[in-house]
C-alpha cells in the first residue's frame, strides 16, 4: 500500500554540507536517501522542510516521502538507524543521522510545504578557553557578554517585521523578507553558557546566525540594544552584527500546528 510517511530527523550536521543533495557533496539527505534507497531496494526521495547549512544540526528536522514500502510504519526507525549505523566504520560506530520517528500522513502532506514554523536553537559559550570536545557544537566567545542587554535586544524582533537587514545574499529569492517571530529569548543555564531560542513562521538565509551575531555584539558592548529596533527598521545587512558561525546553530523543532507554533 502506497503510504506518505513524515520522519522527525536529528543529526550532527559537522561532516556534511548541509541538508539539501548536491552533486559532488556529502549533505545529509543524499546521505539518507542513499542508504534507505538500498535498504529498502527502491528509491527514496525525501522532501526536508530545512535547507540547514553545513555545519549546522538539527534535533527535529522533518522530511517525507512516499513509498509503497512492506514494512509497518512504526518499525522504520529501527530498520534504518540500524543500517545507518552500518554504513560507519568500527565495531561501535554510530551514525551522525538518526531517525527518530516515523508516522503516517495524508496523501497530499508536504513536509516542507505543510510547515507552519519552526525554532532554532543557539549555543554559545564564553570564556578564555575553548572546550574542544564542544568546538562543533558552541560559538566559544573568548569575552563576557551582557545577557541582560541581549535580553532587551531580542525584545525588538518579537512581532512582525521586514527581516530584510538579518539576510545574506546568496540564498534563493524570496517573495517576501517580511516574517513574524513569536518566541526570542536568551538564558543561561549556567555561567558562560548561553542558548539563545527563537521560533518563527519562517526564516531568511541565515538569518538565525546574523540575528546571533547581532546579539554577541549587543552583548559585547559593540552594538546597543536600543539600536535594535532602528536595525530592523533599516532593511540593511551592514546594519547588523556579524555572522555567527553555523556549529552553536541546531534545528530544535518544526511546527505544523499553529497553535503550538504561536503558544
Amino acid at each position: 500500500m502506497i503510504r506518505n510517511i513524515l520522519l522527525t530527523i536529528e543529526y550532527d550536521g559537522t561532516g556534511f554540507h548541509g541538508w539539501q543533495k548536491q552533486p559532488g557533496q556529502t549533505t545529509v539527505q543524499g546521505h539518507l536517501e542513499t542508504v534507505m534507497s538500498r535498504l529498502f531496494k527502491t528509491e527514496i526521495s525525501l522532501n526536508g522542510t530545512s535547507r540547514t547549512d553545513a555545519g549546522v544540526h538539527a534535533l527535529g528536522q522533518r522530511a517525507s516521502f512516499i513509498s509503497d514500502l512492506g514494512i509497518p510504519t512504526e518499525k522504520i526507525p529501527l530498520v534504518v538507524n540500524n543500517a545507518l549505523c552500518g554504513a560507519e566504520r568500527g565495531p561501535f560506530a554510530i551514525a551522525p543521522v538518526r531517525i527518530k520517528a516515523a508516522e503516517e500522513m495524508p496523501m497530499d502532506f508536504h513536509a516542507r510545504f505543510d510547515a507552519a514554523g519552526k525554532e532554532y536553537i543557539y549555543s554559545i559559550r564564553t570564556g578564555k578557553e575553548p572546550d574542544i570536545f564542544r568546538r562543533n557544537f558552541v560559538y566559544h566567545v573568548a569575552e563576557q557578554l551582557d545577557t541582560g542587554a541581549m535580553r532587551k535586544g531580542c525584545e525588538a524582533l518579537i512581532g512582525t517585521h521586514d527581516f530584510k537587514s538579518f539576510e545574506s545574499s546568496g540564498g534563493n529569492p524570496r517573495l517576501t523578507t517580511v516574517r513574524t517571530i513569536y518566541k526570542a529569548q536568551i538564558s543561561e543555564d549556567e555561567p558562560g553558557e548561553i542558548r539563545f531560542t527563537i521560533r518563527g513562521d519562517g526564516f531568511l538565509y541565515n538569518m538565525v546566525r546574523i540575528i546571533t551575531g547581532t546579539l554577541v555584539d549587543i552583548g559585547l558592548g559593540k552594538i546597543a540594544a536600543e539600536d535594535m529596533p532602528d536595525i530592523i527598521e533599516a532593511r540593511d545587512r551592514s546594519r547588523a552584527g556579524h555572522t555567527a558561525p553555523p556549529g552553536g546553530l541546531c534545528l530544535a523543532e518544526v511546527f505544523y500546528d499553529e497553535a503550538k507554533l504561536k503558544g
